[in-house]
């Protein structure tokens, strides 16, 4: 008796089955942490707005809890004003104003807040994808924009 073994291609479609399940896991998981109002995002790039792309090896976060923001940023571009010796410049721990969270189409999420710090007054636009994936947009009144991407931190302690 020979026992013959299922052509290959039969697993195609169950490891397609997989990976959509763990797709909308993800997803579902990203929700309920934008939803609970505690994020951390890990940054890994910075773009800024005159200039090359910069890979960020160092551990960069951006922290929402509520209207507490917890900004690990750094800052590459023009500063059109600075404090002596240079400033501090994305690294802060504020309250928030002016925060407005919605959920767009594709079940991205947008949050928008203003912080003040002793240094500048900053604009975020923070836009967070289904996948985990985030794009950090900071508009600061005396220094050049700056855009940031990263994921959100699904381990959040």
């Amino acid at each position: 008796l020979m026992i013959r073994r299922p052509p290959r291609s039969t697993l195609f479609p169950y490891t397609t089955l997989f990976r959509s399940e763990r797709k909308e896991q993800k997803e579902r998981v990203v929700r309920e942490i934008v939803d609970s109002g505690r994020i951390k995002i890990d940054v890994d790039r910075a773009v800024p707005m005159a200039g090359r792309s910069v890979n960020l090896t160092s551990p960069y976060s951006l922290e929402i809890h509520g209207d507490s923001i917890l900004s690990y940023l750094p800052y590459f571009g023009r500063a059109y004003s600075a404090p002596y010796g240079g400033g501090e410049g994305l690294t802060f721990k504020e309250v928030a104003t002016e925060k407005e969270q919605t959920s767009e189409k594709k079940g991205s999420s947008e949050i928008k807040f203003r912080v003040k710090t002793k240094e500048d007054v900053y604009m975020f636009r923070v836009e967070v994808y289904p996948n985990g994936s985030v794009t950090i947009n900071v508009t600061p009144v005396n220094k050049q924009a700056i855009t940031f991407y990263g994921d959100v931190a699904l381990d959040l302690k």
